[in-house]
């Protein structure tokens, strides 16, 4: 059960800040911040009032149907209406619960998001590539805007890394399960006796970090630049505008070179660097909060074999939660993506909910 004056305190705001908005005093610098909160309650705010009224319209239809003037029809309909008011009221309590549960800031931020080959040579810079691809179908499909910052290709047409930001509502909420290993099994083209290889990559989906996030002090960092150089070591570029920035208090560091400009290459690099500096404070504040606290979903582990891509088969396997689907030349073509994302989400949410109850 959710406790009553919880509830009736996510009405009451809901009421306050109504009558603020509509009074025209808000400060230009808040007024952004209000109607945010102000529209989120407006989501909730019809399951609280009848949360609120369960016990009052229970109690209505009892009386009805223990009334011994109330005749046989009336009674029947009494018993159906607080059939579905209880099952309303175990539909609101768990939206509510969903409500109440600690907002995780970053979910309504852009992503950056890393790909990088791992283990199985040329085979895992292909499937690198083929990651990258699907991620690009999700978001031609979802109308988000994906951008490279910085790609590494391998022989062949596969990828050594590639970052990209993705931009859009809501992004960071939506990929951030994606980090960990994906392991993919297939037959290489150039596998003659038709054996399954297996080989991985790795993904770190990351929170662009604004401005207000991280503010960096120009004595934390060290920034080198050198010549960017192509395949095999051949010069590309005969200025030195490839920068190395180091972030000396926690020994991140981004290089960055696909410009031909050392300025652009150093905005990018700080927009890296800010993002894998926030996403590692992030980090650190959840494992001061709960030492012991190991959540089947969202450690953030990027070491930690998450899915399973089985070509021979036709299956994708996510080993969070155990969920396989046989569709995954769908699923590649980001056809089926927000499948295994909803389930990936409500399984984050039961978990937490659990720790409620």
């Amino acid at each position: 059960m959710v406790p009553q004056e919880k509830v009736k305190n996510l009405i009451d705001k809901h009421i306050k800040l109504e009558k603020e908005l509509s009074s025209g005093e808000i400060e230009k610098n808040k007024y952004a911040e209000i109607s945010k909160e102000y529209s989120d309650l407006n989501e909730i705010v019809k399951e609280a009032k009848e949360y609120l009224n369960f016990e009052k319209e229970t109690k209505d239809l009892q009386n009805i149907i223990n009334d011994k003037n109330s005749d046989t029809e009336m009674k029947e309909f009494a018993n159906i209406e607080l059939e579905n008011l209880k099952k309303n009221f175990l539909e609101n309590e768990k939206k509510i619960k969903l409500f109440l549960l600690p907002k995780d800031n970053a979910d309504s931020k852009n992503a950056i998001i890393e790909i990088r080959a791992g283990t199985g040579g040329l085979e895992a810079s292909l499937f690198a590539s083929d990651l990258y691809k699907m991620y690009e179908k999700v978001c031609q499909k979802k109308k988000w805007n994906i951008e490279i910052i910085s790609i590494s290709k391998s022989d062949a047409g596969g990828l050594k890394e590639v970052i990209a930001i993705i931009k859009g509502k809501n992004i960071y909420s939506s990929l951030k399960y994606e980090s960990g290993v994906h392991r993919v099994q297939r037959v290489p083209d150039t596998e003659t006796q038709g054996r399954v290889h297996t080989s991985a990559a790795t993904v770190a989906v990351l929170p662009e970090a604004e401005d207000l996030d991280i503010q960096l002090d120009e004595k934390d960092l060290r920034v080198d630049v050198f010549r960017s150089s192509g395949p095999g070591g051949q010069s590309v570029n005969t200025t030195d505008s490839a920068v190395r920035i180091t972030h000396i208090p926690t020994g991140i560091v981004v290089s960055q070179q696909d410009e031909k400009s050392q300025i652009r290459n150093k905005e990018k690099g700080m927009k890296i660097l800010k993002s894998r500096i926030y996403d590692h404070e992030r980090q650190k504040i959840d494992q001061e909060r709960s030492e012991a606290r190991k959540s089947k979903i969202g450690t953030g582990d990027r070491s930690e074999r998450i899915r399973t891509y089985n070509f021979p088969q036709g299956r994708v396997t996510d080993h969070r939660i155990n969920l396989t689907l046989h569709k995954l030349e769908e699923f590649m073509e980001g056809e089926i993506f927000d499948e295994m994302i909803e389930s990936l989400i409500l399984q984050a949410q039961q978990d937490e909910l659990s720790k409620l109850s």
